[in-house]
């Protein structure tokens, strides 16, 4: 049995605590957080504290807070040599303090507090400083259901950066797409079964071979018509610039 203790009340630290309460093999034994507030409404199923004094004794304790308040709380926890990790995919582990044994268990997925998450969905990347440790964190992961891959600090910032990309920004650009279409009145929902297939195409293929549309066949009147459509000069420069890519990787002519 792997004892955790929780610190933190984001997205990343809600849906763990949920995964941890139902995975076999571990117990949550505190959920620590600075403003009990945040974590009180969960006081009746797991001890909450506001006080890193009052923290009890654990195998691991997971730092699932902000990226820039990774190193500080770390600095303040009140006891040495005990498995700390963070979740986070771009901090440094070596930016945690030394004092204890460190680590990371960076959940690969995209977080909201209230969407359900089912973890056997979840890429866990663990990195670790201490070779024994690398078990007792790949138990972790495997008891909550999720893949795991060991991976070094680059290969995790890396993922990271890559995950901005594919996630957030192509959630900017489903944005755009519905502010596109409900300017004029069209259904947003109609593109949802698009999205869908882009989304299932690349689980087969590469990214370059699933390319297709206008910029990947050098189709220009089509691309000036929709420039010329689009009203917004920030989408404007949007579309010029991601057909330019394109244009770039599959060797057209550029804008």
């Amino acid at each position: 049995m792997i004892s955790v203790i929780l610190l933190g009340a984001g997205n990343v630290a809600t849906h763990l605590f949920k995964a941890l309460k139902k995975a076999e093999n571990i117990t949550v034994t505190q959920w620590y957080n600075r403003r009990l507030k945040s974590i009180s409404v969960y006081q009746n199923t797991i001890e909450v504290t506001d006080n890193l004094n009052a923290l009890k004794e654990a195998d691991i304790y997971i730092l699932a807070v902000s990226d820039d308040a990774i190193a500080e709380l770390s600095s303040q926890l009140p006891f040495e040599n005990k498995l700390v990790l963070h979740t986070s995919g771009s901090v440094n582990v070596h930016d945690m303090d030394k004092k204890n044994r460190r680590g990371v268990l960076y959940p690969l997925q995209t977080f909201s507090k209230n969407a359900e998450i089912d973890f056997s969905n979840v890429p866990i990347c663990i990195e670790t400083l201490h070779k024994p440790d690398y078990h007792t964190v790949k138990q972790l992961a495997i008891s909550l259901g999720s893949p795991t891959k060991k991976v070094n600090s680059d290969q995790r910032r890396a993922l990271h950066m890559a995950a901005v990309f594919v996630n957030n920004f192509t959630n900017q650009l489903y944005r755009i797409g519905h502010e596109i279409t409900e300017a004029q009145g069209a259904e947003f929902e109609l593109l949802k079964p698009l999205i869908m297939e882009t989304a299932k195409k690349v689980q087969a293929i590469s990214p370059y071979m699933a390319q297709t549309g206008p910029a990947k066949r050098g189709d220009e009147n089509t691309i000036k018509m929709h420039l010329n459509q689009l009203t917004n000069k920030q989408h404007q420069e949007i579309y010029k610039l991601l057909t330019s890519s394109i244009q770039k990787t599959h060797g057209r002519k550029k804008l």
